[in-house]
């Protein structure tokens, strides 16, 4: 009864969007599934009679507030950055009518051959969006929102998924790293974040890349998005390729003056530890989607985070006690 609830709630949306969009696109247009979202977003792709196309957004506004979207397109554009434009508005309603960056994810175009061009875009529209950095104009990425990410670990992936609970001397243990992981990201240069700059995100088009799923941004560790690039939720390299192209970044960074560590292995740790509290928030959310949402495909991504996780762990003395950790809930 539930899922015929939405799925009827959900064709009701669509109509209504469809009427919403009719005056703006001045003519005919056929409407076609743009995207999956993890969100309770919902994109379409409106193709008109002469094949021009555009993506219209369905926000429910009971679940999801466009209005970060609307403002953070703003100051992706304003830095250089290949964003969506916002063509039309209607907030109270959840619509959003986009210019369309394409079809073409850097998820699904990444190989060997275009790897080395793709993330070099990728990095130099990334340095864009961090130069632009304005202090008050984005929430920031504080104690509180780290330990709220890390937390969904415990209570979704460990306690949901794997249906363990952890002992007094495990929660110790994973109190103790999340102490270290926030120490670390609080002292970071602060910059505009992303917040999820990974491959699923980024599209292939001129100029390259277009960005999409900006609109939890905030002001915060200046790692973070390099570690979302190079270390993604859906694809991995040979750790050769992403200690290359964080030197890359690290050496354009220096360049273009941002406040990065002078010294590249304390710029490497700080990205280390940065992609690890990325890692276990991501095991959180994944578990939660399929839980809460229905929405089952993420775990398949799971076994890669902990991965990541366990190699990181093992590489810093400080963090050791979360493989051991780790191995035990396993």
């Amino acid at each position: 009864m539930v899922l015929e609830f939405l799925m009827i709630h959900a064709d009701t949306r669509r109509e209504a969007l469809e009427r919403w969009l009719a005056p703006h696109l001045g003519g005919s247009f056929a409407l076609a599934p743009a995207s999956a979202d993890a969100s309770f977003r919902r994109y379409w792709r409106a193709t008109l009679g002469d094949g021009a196309s555009y993506v219209a957004m369905d926000a429910p506004p009971d679940k999801e507030d466009c209005r970060p979207f609307v403002r953070v397109a703003a100051m992706l554009r304003e830095a250089g950055v290949h964003a969506p434009q916002v063509l039309a508005q209607d907030l109270e309603r959840g619509f959003l009518l986009l210019s369309d960056l394409g079809t073409r994810t850097y998820l699904d175009e990444l190989n060997a051959a275009n790897a080395a061009q793709l993330f070099a875009d990728a990095t130099d529209a990334l340095l864009r969006w961090q130069l632009a950095t304005r202090a008050g104009k984005l929430p920031p990425y504080d104690e509180a929102l780290l330990r709220r990410e890390m937390n969904l670990f415990a209570d979704w992936y460990v306690h949901k998924h794997l249906k363990k609970d952890l002992s007094s001397s495990q929660k110790q243990t994973l109190e103790n790293i999340f102490a270290l992981l926030v120490k670390s990201a609080l002292a970071q240069p602060i910059v505009y974040v992303h917040r999820d700059y990974m491959p699923r995100n980024l599209m292939v088009c001129d100029p390259n890349p277009g960005v999409l799923d900006f609109q939890d941004a905030v002001l915060g560790p200046i790692t973070y998005d390099m570690a979302s690039l190079v270390r993604d939720a859906f694809i991995s390299w040979e750790e050769a390729r992403v200690l290359d192209w964080s030197v890359r970044y690290w050496e354009k960074a220096k360049r273009a003056g941002l406040p990065v560590a002078t010294d590249f292995g304390e710029f490497w740790r700080a990205f280390e530890w940065m992609g690890l509290q990325r890692h276990l928030k991501v095991l959180g959310i994944f578990a939660r989607i399929n839980y809460r949402d229905g929405k089952p495909k993420y775990l398949a991504d799971t076994p890669r985070f902990i991965d990541y996780a366990l190699s990181v762990s093992k590489r810093y003395r400080e963090l050791a006690p979360l493989a051991r950790l780790l191995d035990e809930i396993a």
